[in-house]
């Protein structure tokens, strides 16, 4: 028995649940090329459930290779191509098994057995092909980086090495080949900056631009095209060329580029991204067996540390929990919406009714208080419609149509009398918001569900003068609408289920995620923001300088500093909701006077970026009033992620939420916490901060770390 199938025999055992992939071999008689094994990788399942790699499937791809090579020695096929089920190729190493893994030995044997497997497809006596057909991440694009030569569908719609995303290194070659391939800078493109920007994906077009594809076809007969193609470069007919590779200063330049963007992203605080860089440097010299050696022991080791585990956790929490939210009553309750509502006519609005036109495409009618502002939102939504037109993402016909569905009026009666579901969008202030629901509850049919967008005040004040307060419910969207994929789902006191359950529906066919938040002051997301920004703003008020109290919060790897964020958010909006938050718990949420007064000078925000950089506004400065409480950055950081751990704690022992998990899935969606924290309560029980300020961690042992 080989040391591979020993490896894979073992990381079997630790994975019985393990979904297999096939390896099947067929010949086939290349024109003028001879006779060609051609390798399908298939888990007999749809494309729904796509092709992954786990210890038996990389087993099975063993085992087939095993078929080739001997065919191959004994000059029976003349080439061996490797490609994928209908519109998935393969997407890696299977996280499910994973996340079982408890020991580094484990860990390392499964570096050490895709890369034995994987690397035999160089080794081989005849050229091999990869045939990118379809979906390629990870594992999936590394197999084929150990081919010869590789084609690629122009119908992909996904390709990428994800791993530094998630808190992994490409490990099964990644590092070492593509930059050897395609030279250092277009790597760190690919492996650095599109997985830290959103596990950015290339298209067909993309891979093949970039060098990874030597060719590529058109989706419908892409294999067909694929052999053919494959037969001229057999027959000499095709010889493909590749660009030398610049080994000088320019790689040194391409691996200082990707240090800089991932300080960028992670300031230090995720170790993948430095990992992967250090194995792309070291590939300077084309040694590829100590690129995959040092791939093996950067994989175990992340393996088996938190960051991966809480990558994980946070992908299971937008693909798995995202998919069926805690608490969402059954979905058969829920009532058909077939007319939408939105009262207001601002940009929030606008954005509201541009998204319900497009996921819904039913009628969405606006109002407001003159016809200038309603003509002006449903000028917003045509111009959107214009826009994705010029871009070609709808066409004439389809632009037509959404256009003639979005009207405005001025009379509720006239826009609400046969509205199902209405959501309004004015100032957020509690009279202003019973007024417009007592308006609207005189002109809808029976049957409507009034939605709030409320982002802090109470959904059950809100319906309490409303004669059937049991159809209100809060929907509370993150801005920018159209991109951050949180809703929250607000259940007021008396909202039923078949309105929430209706919410919900909505929500699923917006694609957007939903969670089911307890009527609390500001709800999820803002609460523990408010808290955050709170604390750091004390500090500052108490006497921290600005740039300390921002740089102390950097090892959480935050997508922006607390007070940038502030800016995005606005002032005033962060001044009301502490003002609303602090009515609610005014022995944690403190108003800031310094806050105040910058929102009553109409600054924008703290800094000015005269030199591109974030500065301090020397208006806003000359405004500070401070005390003369110094803290340390370490100190800085201790109060702001006590405080933090504080919340969270409470909020779950009030039941804003059903889970903890809950909680990182809002902050994940809706403020982009990154996916290397898991959200935030993986971060507060690896940092020991949970045990200190609760007395017990968020999560059991082994759900974003290490099993026990």
């Amino acid at each position: 028995m080989s040391t591979t199938t020993e490896l894979l025999k073992g990381a079997a055992e630790l994975f019985p649940d393990e979904v297999v992939t096939q390896a099947h071999v067929r010949h086939l008689d290349l024109p003028g090329a001879g006779r060609f094994a051609l390798i399908t990788l298939d888990n007999g399942l749809d494309h729904t459930k796509p092709t992954t790699f786990g210890p038996q499937s990389l087993a099975n791809l063993d085992a087939a290779i095993d078929q080739v090579e001997k065919e191959a020695s004994e000059g029976s096929i003349t080439g061996v191509g490797i490609t994928g089920k209908p519109f998935i190729f393969a997407v890696g190493a299977d996280l499910k098994g994973v996340e079982l893994l408890k020991e580094h030995s484990d860990a390392l044997a499964i570096g050490k057995g895709g890369h034995d497997v994987f690397k035999r497809l160089s080794h081989l006596a005849v050229p091999t092909f990869a045939y990118y057909n379809g979906a390629a991440m990870g594992g999936g694009v590394e197999v084929g980086l150990h081919c010869s030569y590789r084609t690629v569908s122009q119908a992909i719609p996904a390709f990428s090495l994800p791993e530094v995303f998630l808190g992994l290194v490409p490990g099964w070659g990644g590092c070492a080949l593509l930059p050897n391939l395609i030279g250092p800078e277009r790597a760190v493109s690919v492996i650095i900056e599109n997985s830290l920007n959103q596990n950015k994906q290339l298209k067909g077009a993309q891979v093949f631009e970039l060098g990874i594809a030597d060719a590529i076809f058109e989706g419908a007969d892409f294999l067909e095209q694929s052999l053919l193609w494959t037969a001229s470069v057999l027959k000499g007919e095709i010889v493909v060329e590749r660009a030398e590779i610049d080994r000088g200063d320019a790689w040194d330049q391409a691996v200082a580029r990707g240090r800089a963007i991932a300080d960028s992203k992670v300031h230090g605080a995720a170790p993948a991204a430095y990992r992967a860089l250090d194995i792309v440097a070291a590939a300077k010299d084309g040694d590829l067996q100590a690129g995959f050696d040092a791939e093996d022991t950067a994989l175990a080791d992340l393996i088996m540390g938190g960051e991966l585990r809480s990558g994980i956790y946070a992908f299971n929490l937008v693909q798995k929990r995202a998919k069926r939210p805690a608490g969402a009553p059954d979905k058969s309750l829920a009532r058909p919406v077939t007319k939408v509502g939105v009262v207001g006519a601002g940009l929030m609005a606008s954005q509201l009714a541009l998204l319900f036109l497009r996921r819904l495409e039913v009628p969405v009618v606006l109002t407001d208080i003159d016809q200038e502002r309603v003509d002006k939102g449903v000028g917003y939504v045509h111009a959107e419609i214009d826009k994705l037109l010029g871009k070609g993402r709808v066409n004439q016909d389809k632009a037509n149509r959404l256009k003639a569905l979005v009207s405005g009026v001025l009379d509720k009666a006239e826009g609400f009398s046969d509205a199902d579901f209405i959501i309004e969008a004015v100032f957020e202030e509690i009279g202003v918001k019973q007024q417009v629901f007592a308006e609207v509850e005189a002109v809808a049919p029976a049957h409507a569900i009034f939605a709030t967008n409320t982002s802090s005040l109470s959904v059950t004040e809100m319906a309490s003068k409303l004669r059937h307060p049991e159809r209100v419910v809060g929907f509370h969207f993150f801005n920018p609408v159209a991109v951050l994929p949180l809703l929250e789902i607000v259940r007021g006191e008396q909202t039923d289920d078949a309105s929430l359950a209706t919410a919900f529906g909505v929500a699923k066919k917006l694609k957007k995620t939903a969670v089911l938040t307890k009527d609390a002051p500001a709800f999820v997301v803002n609460r523990i923001l408010t808290r955050f920004m709170g604390e750091i703003q004390n500090v500052i008020d108490e006497g921290t300088p600005v740039a300390t109290a921002e740089k102390a919060i950097e090892p959480l790897g935050l997508p922006m500093s607390p007070l940038v964020l502030l800016e995005l958010v606005g002032p005033a909006i962060g001044l009301h909701v502490s003002e609303t938050l602090n009515r609610a718990f005014p022995d944690r949420f403190t108003v800031s006077a310094n806050l105040a007064a910058v929102v009553k000078a109409g600054k924008r925000g703290f800094y000015v970026y005269d030199s591109g950089k974030p500065e301090l506004d020397p208006e806003v400065a000359a405004l500070l009033q401070q005390g003369d409480s110094v803290l340390t950055e370490e100190q800085v950081r201790d109060r702001v992620l006590d405080a933090v751990a504080q919340e969270i704690g409470l909020m779950l022992d009030e039941g804003v939420v059903a889970e903890a998990q809950d909680i990182d899935l809002c902050l994940i969606t809706g403020a982009g916490w990154p996916f290397h924290l898991g959200g935030i309560t993986p971060y507060l029980d690896r940092e020991g901060v949970s045990q200190r300020v609760n007395g017990k961690p968020f999560l059991a042992q082994g759900v974003a770390s290490v099993p026990a």
